[in-house]
């Protein structure tokens, strides 16, 4: 630890410069905020001001995020934005950088300014540098996103070369596309009348109905049926539901209303008769819809509510001639919207050297592949031991 230490003291960044680099997330000017995003390269949702200074304020785990922000050359106007923590904070590893502010969703790229990338991407790179940062680690980027390719150019520029730590391949929807004929080629004939069986059982119980809350007035009620759908199923049993941590249900109940009041979020709730069975929250930024979480009522499983309402909102966005595309924002190889929603890209982590020839990169990037081995191999571990419990007999009486 004394050679990682002292290590960590090459290149010290000047008192003066690593507290105005890095400044606090409510530090920054929200209309100056609001306009930048506007005005992204790359969209993403998640770092929306309404979005991601509740998550800062509140959220489990997520608090107190600070930003690297770049201005053009009159200081004036907002061109970048990176909400970043610590990596001790992060991951608890004692060296100098500084790591992507997570914002519960799964996209962190950056807010890079469309009509002046190069001299955002430098000012944001050049901000960590001064903040004392030897690396910067972006978690959950979009490798081949406008964002990244934009760093990229900057880091080509100046002789150094980002390192992939880790990615994987996630669903996307072409919105662009007729709704019926993208099921149609995603699902096929036989699957979408199985489909079609299940919503007429459904319909059993009261008329099928898709709901979407979009004005400030009306989501509050639907946010809360969502909570509740999302706590009554597996979720809840494992206690990750949003509402069953103080901090995490604060943050969504005033993120939610917040970007609802600029047309940026919607709940979409899927009812037989009175009974909703489905919701999801879906939020907006520019012309790409982000699928944030959903909730169901496990007692209509065999109704497969979350399918009949993810075929809904794929009708609903390609309906909207606002929107080109949609970000499942959901793991790899996930069961229920991979069928679905055909496009790809792919997500990454990605280490950026911030000085050539830097020894401590080469610290940082072991200490970040060893730590992602060892959570590798005890995910392994818990997949076997799930799997083994659900095939293991129970124990006679």
């Amino acid at each position: 630890m004394v050679d990682i230490a002292q290590q960590a003291a090459i290149h010290p960044a000047p008192a003066a410069d690593a507290t105005t680099a890095r400044v606090p997330l409510t530090a920054i000017d929200p209309g100056q905020w609001r306009a930048l995003a506007q005005r992204a390269i790359e969209p993403n949702g998640y770092y929306l001001p309404g979005w991601e200074l509740a998550v800062s304020a509140t959220a489990r785990g997520r608090t107190e995020a600070s930003a690297l922000p770049a201005f053009d050359g009159s200081s004036s106007r907002l061109i970048g934005l990176m909400p970043v923590i610590p990596l001790w904070r992060a991951l608890k590893i004692p060296l100098p950088a500084l790591v992507s502010a997570h914002p519960y969703g799964t996209l962190c790229s950056p807010l890079i300014d469309r009509d002046a990338p190069i001299e955002a991407a430098t000012q944001l790179l050049q901000r960590a540098r001064e903040a004392g940062a030897h690396a910067l680690v972006l978690n959950d980027i979009a490798l081949d996103g406008a964002a990244m390719n934009a760093l990229k150019q900057v880091l080509d520029r100046d002789g150094l070369t980002p390192r992939v730590l880790s990615s994987y391949v996630r669903a996307s929807l072409d919105a662009t596309q007729n709704d019926e004929t993208l099921l149609r080629e995603a699902l096929g004939a036989r699957k979408l009348k199985e489909l079609r069986r299940q919503r007429h059982r459904l319909e059993e119980h009261g008329p099928v109905a898709f709901d979407v809350a979009r004005r400030p007035d009306g989501i509050g009620p639907a946010l809360e049926t969502f909570l509740q759908l999302e706590a009554s199923g597996w979720k809840g049993k494992r206690g990750t539901a949003l509402v069953q941590h103080a901090g995490d249900a604060t943050f969504i109940r005033r993120a939610v209303p917040a970007l609802a009041e600029t047309a940026q979020c919607e709940i979409i709730t899927l009812r037989a008769g009175t009974t909703p069975v489905a919701a999801g929250i879906v939020l907006r930024h520019q012309d790409r819809a982000f699928f944030f979480k959903l909730g169901i009522d496990e007692r209509f499983a065999k109704y497969s509510p979350g399918v009949q309402l993810t075929l809904e909102l794929t009708r609903h966005l390609c309906a909207d001639p606002s929107i080109a595309s949609a970000d499942s924002t959901a793991s790899a190889d996930h069961p229920m919207i991979n069928p679905i929603w055909r496009g790809r890209f792919t997500i990454g982590d990605v280490l950026i050297p911030l000085r050539r020839h830097d020894p401590v990169v080469a610290l940082i990037h072991g200490a970040l592949l060893g730590r992602n081995a060892a959570h590798e191999a005890a995910r392994r571990l818990v997949r076997r031991l799930r799997k083994s419990a659900k095939t293991t007999p129970p124990p006679a009486r």
